[in-house]
């Protein structure tokens, strides 16, 4: 995925990008990978300072990427959902119908757990720009339904759920702090044996 930088526009428009020089492309791809293993390690609210040394970058180079902090929370969370989606994509071609199915829902529970360390940060991202959420919401609900699509046609899970629905079923489990990573393996685990056709 080449990396792009976002253009100033007029406060009605669609920010507008231009691809990025092959050096700036990389610190920009650094940057991202810093501020998601700051925050994980931090949460929202660490400085700017920290995810740029995180970077090996100046704090300048941060800042002409991401003017903001709100900035950085959006290109991390954007991020964060091209990979998942782009899981959905590689398990196809992978794996078979139910494994495909296993390690889409594996994955989007780590998603969703990395969200837990800056979950205000992102509810102001998405009170800023509303469209945000919910083009991000329609890219994962349709690579959850094709994973399951396939996997219904292949008879191996039940036919009476859409990716929608599981989606519902499995976001707030993952997004629960008080559950431990023990507790919300488990969880899933249930959640996949309920799903999966009984022969």
């Amino acid at each position: 995925m080449a990396s792009k930088t976002r253009v100033a526009s007029k406060p009605d428009e669609t920010p507008v990008t231009r691809p990025l020089r092959a050096d700036a492309r990389r610190n920009y791809e650094r940057l991202i990978t810093a501020a998601r293993d700051v925050f994980a390690k931090e949460g929202g609210g660490a400085s700017m300072e920290a995810i740029a040394r995180e970077a090996g970058v100046g704090v300048g180079t941060l800042y002409r990427h991401f003017p903001q902090r709100i900035d950085v929370v959006e290109a991390v969370y954007r991020d964060d959902v091209d990979q998942l989606v782009a899981t959905a994509d590689q398990a196809s071609a992978k794996f078979d119908p139910w494994p495909a199915v296993v390690a889409f829902l594996q994955a989007f529970a780590r998603y969703a757990q990395g969200k837990r360390t800056f979950l205000s940060e992102l509810h102001e991202a998405f009170d800023k720009h509303p469209d945000l959420k919910l083009r991000s919401k329609e890219r994962i609900d349709d690579a959850m339904d094709r994973i399951i699509r396939r996997a219904q046609d292949a008879g191996v899970i039940r036919t009476d759920v859409n990716g929608a629905e599981l989606m519902q079923l499995v976001s707030p489990m993952c997004v629960n702090a008080t559950l431990s990573k023990d507790q919300n393996n488990r969880l899933l685990n249930m959640i996949l044996d309920g799903l999966r056709h009984q022969s």
